[in-house]
C-alpha cells in the first residue's frame, strides 16, 4: 500500500490526517481512492485531469513527470507540495 502524506492544506477535509495508506497502481486511482475516503480531496488535487497547477505529486523521492499515469510501486511514499520555482 502506498503511504500518503496529506498536506496541512487538505487535512481539514481528511479528518485532520496527517497521513493514510491507499491500494493504487496509478497516482489517478490513488487520488480517486483518497476522494472516495475523503470526498471533495479530489477537486483540491486534480484540475482538467492533471495536477493543479501550483502543486507537485512527489512518488518516492522524485516529483512525478507522468502525472496521474504515474506507476505506484508497494510500499512507495505519496506527498503532495506546493510547487516550487525560482530564479
Amino acid at each position: 500500500m502506498a503511504r500518503v502524506f496529506i498536506p496541512f492544506q487538505l487535512r481539514k477535509l481528511a479528518e485532520g490526517k496527517s497521513e493514510v495508506e491507499v491500494s493504487a497502481n496509478t497516482l489517478g486511482e490513488l487520488i480517486d481512492k483518497l476522494d472516495e475516503m475523503f470526498p471533495g480531496i479530489k477537486d483540491k488535487l486534480v484540475e482538467e485531469e492533471k495536477i493543479k497547477p501550483g502543486l507537485s505529486a512527489v512518488v518516492g523521492y522524485v516529483a512525478t513527470r507522468q502525472g496521474l499515469r504515474q506507476k505506484l510501486e508497494p510500499d512507495i511514499e505519496v506527498h503532495f507540495v506546493p510547487a516550487v520555482s525560482g530564479g
